[in-house]
């Protein structure tokens, strides 16, 4: 069993401004779909997966799926998805949206934007949020790294920030996603520090020269158990992602290799054990 701890669901392109559509071709250096078809995803997938899915919110960044439609997609295959709701921070009536998610709608953790919405997740007008997740035992998954999206402020989304968190919400799930690229060593660093702080291998298999020393730093510093497999759907799929990964480990620079045996464990992980118990 794989777990694909980060997948999006945009079942529209009404999810997107027009300019977030233009700006996503920087992504990848070309047009890219950002409405996700799920008959794909399963056709591209070898392997047994249960999926991880969310839409996101960020109003900055012309970014808006409603969570109705991720708890729906979620409730038609439960055995396949696992569905997460969205909040915007810099938005008013975020907790009502948080409450409503989970409680209505049983989402089952949270995605939150911080750079694309503008926002600090360690600012303290948001204890509140954290002490709610923590209290309710929802995982949150964070997108850290770069960005394609011109006004989103990539400070926001430093993974330094998700320590501060760290320190004063130690009960609190926090998936950092990305690695954090590429800040790695920031998010290495930070993930090594907390039980409960962990960070996502998605998109980046096809960086595959900056993966390859992310993945090694990873190595001497220890900290493989706290990596989890993410694929980034739609921007790349699970067999795209296992294929590049199998590459990484053909590797050898100098006397430098990936451990294979650290590979195969972090794509079969029980991920859902990891975040619910």
């Amino acid at each position: 069993m794989i777990v694909d701890v980060h997948a999006h669901y945009f079942p529209t392109a009404e999810a997107f401004s027009p300019e977030a559509r233009l700006q996503a071709e920087r992504a990848r250096g070309g047009p890219v779909n950002l409405v996700t078809d799920y008959a794909h995803y399963w056709a591209t997938a070898s392997a047994d997966v249960k999926v991880v899915l969310f839409g996101g919110k960020a109003r900055l960044s012309g970014i808006w799926q409603d969570d109705d439609a991720i708890a729906r997609m979620a409730a038609s295959d439960p055995e396949r998805y696992i569905g997460f709701l969205s909040v915007d921070l810099a938005q008013e009536g975020w907790m009502e949206e948080l409450e409503r998610g989970h409680q209505d709608l049983k989402l089952r953790g949270v995605k939150l934007m911080p750079m694309y919405a503008g926002f600090y997740p360690n600012d303290r007008k948001f204890d509140l949020f954290w002490s709610y997740v923590s209290a309710q035992g929802l995982p949150v998954l964070l997108h850290t790294g770069t960005t394609f999206v011109s006004q989103a402020p990539i400070d926001c989304t430093l993974p330094r920030h998700l320590d501060d968190v760290a320190i004063r919400f130690p009960d609190a799930k926090i998936i950092m996603a990305h690695l954090g690229h590429p800040y790695e060593g920031e998010a290495i660093a930070v993930a090594r520090k907390h039980p409960n702080l962990y960070t996502d291998i998605s998109a980046l298999h096809y960086r595959p020269w900056q993966l390859f020393h992310s993945l090694m730093l990873a190595t001497e510093y220890k900290i493989w158990p706290k990596i989890l497999f993410g694929t980034d759907y739609p921007f790349t799929t699970v067999d795209e992602t296992l294929r590049g990964l199998e590459r990484l480990c053909e590797v050898q620079i100098g006397g430098f290799r990936l451990p294979k045996d650290h590979m195969e464990e972090m794509i079969h992980r029980d991920t859902l054990q990891t975040l619910f118990g």
